[in-house]
């Protein structure tokens, strides 16, 4: 762990065992997430650095109080993470929860929220739950789920040519969901699932499940997994020079530290779908610099999407004239999403946030200019291309 890493995480663990806080005059906001283990760079203490850039640009105060982040690692742990949630809204009056990255403790904590009239904004889980059959009236998911990786993806690689796919999954909830919408987008949009396999989650040895992918013949590798297990089943599939048999590797949830991780040499030409790139234009380099002179790295579509979802929960708050959930993310949903991070985004009725991605492929080492110069942007795939649409919602706030 970095000297950065181990003075944030002695922070973080001090600020989680304060006692009770008391109330009325400090808005509080928690950054909940993995922090030290599978997903540690997903989102991570990265997200709680993105949260207080975001509360540094708004000036600190909102409606004449002070602003504090406070922050915990639920460790992937459920009970961790629901006795976190309950603890922070009961006894430390904490006022809105984001990141959540894991989907099982994303709608847990979501639905206490929802009970006590809280805002949630789930930035690092992927299931389309958090806004179809679990939405909330004050719940938001901000930057991407399994089926923006899943449809949007598969439809931006299809209109590149590549038809015949073959799925890695890991074998858990994300990954079944994930491999399931998937295999629907391929096939909706004219192309092949020629097979599928599913691998252990936090497996080290991936070789028998590349060599089923590279017997199978598909031009495109999906692999719907993620952190660890994308960097590890990347590296291997190098290993076996998977592209160099004319198989493409598609990463579903990849974010920019998993190629710093990979290096170009064992990523080059994986394809990606991300809400983020920091290089895409000149606010998202501006704030893509705030972040690296704070962490030492640029930040990935996490802890972008953490920094856009608070500043938007201050601008709403501050336009509401109250810290009232409810009353506050009601103009969450009338606000334009407007930041260095999304462009026009808009807040849809379920709580999706749509918002335009981007299919990138990773650049070789020779085409890279400098450092954390990765990708090369494909295509842009229009949000209404990246969300359930609400035809097929089981979302009841739509019935309201």
């Amino acid at each position: 762990m970095s000297k950065l890493a181990s003075a944030l995480f002695l922070t973080t663990a001090m600020i989680s065992a304060s006692p009770t806080y008391a109330s009325g005059d400090v808005i509080r906001i928690g950054v909940l997430n993995d922090q030290t283990g599978l997903y540690a760079e997903f989102g991570g203490l990265g997200s709680v650095e993105a949260a207080k850039l975001a509360v540094e640009e708004f000036g600190g105060r909102v409606l004449g109080k002070k602003i504090e982040i406070v922050a915990a690692d639920h460790q992937n742990k459920t009970d961790i993470g629901l006795s976190t949630a309950r603890k922070w809204f009961d006894a430390d009056n904490v006022d809105m929860i984001t990141d959540l990255t894991n989907s099982a403790i994303a709608i847990g904590v979501q639905n206490l929220a929802k009970e006590r009239g809280k805002i949630t904004i789930a930035v690092g889980p992927g299931t389309t739950r958090l806004t179809n059959e679990d939405c909330s009236p004050t719940g938001f998911h901000w930057m991407w789920d399994t089926y923006s990786q899943a449809a949007g993806t598969a439809r931006a690689v299809l209109e590149n040519g590549g038809k015949k796919w073959f799925i890695l999954a890991a074998d858990y909830a994300f990954g079944h969901q994930m491999a399931a919408d998937l295999s629907r987008a391929v096939q909706d949009h004219g192309g092949i699932v020629t097979g599928n396999v599913r691998h252990p989650l936090g497996t080290s040895d991936f070789s028998s499940f590349l060599l089923q992918a590279q017997a199978s013949k598909a031009e495109i590798v999906g692999l719907a997994n993620a952190g660890a297990d994308t960097i590890n089943s990347i590296k291997q599939a190098a290993e076996f020079n998977l592209a160099g048999s004319g198989q493409k590797l598609v990463g579903l949830v990849v974010v920019i530290s998993d190629i710093r991780a990979l290096g170009l040499s064992s990523s080059k030409g994986l394809l990606v779908t991300t809400a983020y790139y920091w290089d895409r234009d000149e606010s998202s380099r501006e704030f893509a610099s705030k972040y690296q002179a704070r962490t030492g790295k640029k930040p990935g579509m996490i802890q972008a999407g953490v920094y856009s979802g608070v500043l938007h929960y201050l601008k709403s708050m501050q336009v509401a004239g109250t810290e009232d959930g409810k009353a506050v993310a009601a103009q969450m949903h009338k606000l334009p999403v407007q930041d260095a991070v999304s462009k026009n985004a808009l807040v849809r009725q379920d709580g999706r946030v749509i918002r335009n991605m981007y299919l990138v492929e990773v650049k070789s080492p020779s085409e890279s200019t400098g450092d954390w110069d990765y990708y090369r942007i494909v295509r842009t795939i229009p949000g209404d291309q990246t969300a359930i649409p609400l035809s097929e919602s089981k979302c009841a706030l739509l019935k309201q």
